[in-house]
């Protein structure tokens, strides 16, 4: 690699928000974040997310410009994982066949698909290759976690992969041991919660974001049987159930905002709503942990908790109460899935790792009946 080109732009689109930065390979040098509102968004709604391709891109390059950052300063550039066939975890070039598997978005349309393709972007403007690292839909799981009870409908994993692990992997690093000897519960508390458990260097089983607690704006499980009725009496069409379910689930339907910062100010006034309606997200989410924890036959070396909502005091005490009896509880406020972006890309670029490819027959390879599209918010 040449001498003058020792860092690496990682880059994280959300649904309402792009988040961007420079690392060497000591960290951190720069990071920024756009911000989109829904009236920025309105115009792409219900088309291609790869729509949003130079809406997202043009900010991002007036931002690193006021920073003092050229395009020719990057070795590389990573993207966040999208939606794509189940695959190992690692590090993956971006190429021709994973950006058709996107554009394609047969496993649904979100905002991470344009990870990949915003990285491409940039990366062929320095000349340099592009990557993505520990996607959302890498598959660990033991055959067991796949069965749902209906055949035509196989579990499949998706989750909060790249923090997930990044967190795992650190908590590691902190104890002086490795991951692979670990046995953990980690609680991704995001837009989007994912409740998983580790063993052998492997994530075994987790909630997807059609399953499991429901969380700012999602619904998560609900009773089966009601939720055929509502989607047979014609009152929602399939767009409307899906944006309800996810989207307009959890917090928002209960009290009109995702935001958990609002609740709780709420609670602090005296809300008994707002506070029934916290208490009973996270009584879902500690359940979820208690079945992670079965998954790992109770011997479990340390549960985990990160995300945004791990900021919150009340979130993390409620969580010590009701799952301190399962191990030790270690907390990680935030996510650091840029860092987890960048690392991964200077594994390959160092040669401590080969970068993987989507092989063709995977991204051709299709189910008996494809899952729910579903929104993702990380």
């Amino acid at each position: 690699m040449p001498s003058d080109k020792t860092r690496v732009l990682a880059i994280n689109p959300g649904s309402t928000s792009t988040k961007f930065g420079v690392y060497s390979r000591a960290g951190s040098e720069w990071t920024g974040e756009v911000r989109h509102s829904d009236a920025e968004l309105e115009p792409f709604r219900g088309q291609s997310s790869l729509a949003q391709l130079e809406f997202r891109a043009a900010p991002m390059r007036t931002a690193l410009d006021a920073a003092g950052f050229s395009i020719h300063d990057f070795a590389a550039v990573a993207g966040r994982g999208g939606l794509l066939p189940p695959m190992e975890c690692g590090t993956y070039l971006v190429d021709n066949v994973m950006v058709e598997e996107l554009r394609l978005a047969r496993r649904g349309e979100h905002a991470c698909n344009l990870g990949a393709v915003l990285a491409q972007r940039f990366a062929r403007d320095a000349g340099v290759n592009a990557y993505i690292v520990d996607p959302v839909t890498v598959d660990e799981w033991q055959d067991c976690a796949r069965l749902s009870g209906l055949p035509s409908i196989p579990r499949s994993p998706i989750g909060h992969v790249l923090n997930t692990k990044a967190v795992a992997k650190r908590y590691a690093r902190e104890q002086g041991l490795s991951y692979e000897s670990l046995r953990l519960v980690v609680v991704h508390l995001g837009s989007g919660i994912t409740v998983s458990a580790h063993r052998d260097g492997r994530l075994i089983d987790n909630n997807t974001p059609d399953e499991g607690p429901f969380g700012p704006d999602r619904t998560g499980w609900l009773p089966v049987r009601a939720l055929a009725r509502l989607s047979a009496s014609g009152t929602y069409n399939e767009k409307q159930l899906e944006r309800m379910l996810f989207g307009e689930g959890g917090l928002f339907a209960y009290l009109g905002t995702r935001d958990l910062r609002e609740v709780e100010r709420r609670i602090d006034s005296g809300d008994e709503l707002a506070a029934a309606v916290v208490d009973a997200m996270l009584y879902q989410i500690a359940k979820e942990a208690g079945g992670m924890a079965a998954a790992l036959q109770g011997l479990v070396d340390a549960v985990l908790l990160t995300g945004g909502m791990a900021h919150s005091a009340r979130v993390i005490a409620y969580l010590r109460k009701h799952l301190e009896w399962i191990a030790p509880i270690a907390v990680y406020p935030g996510e650091d899935e840029l860092l987890a972006l960048a690392q991964g890309v200077f594994r390959v670029l160092d040669g401590e790792e080969q970068p993987k490819r989507l092989p063709v027959e995977a991204a051709q390879r299709r189910k008996v009946r494809e899952p729910l599209k579903i929104g993702l918010e990380y």
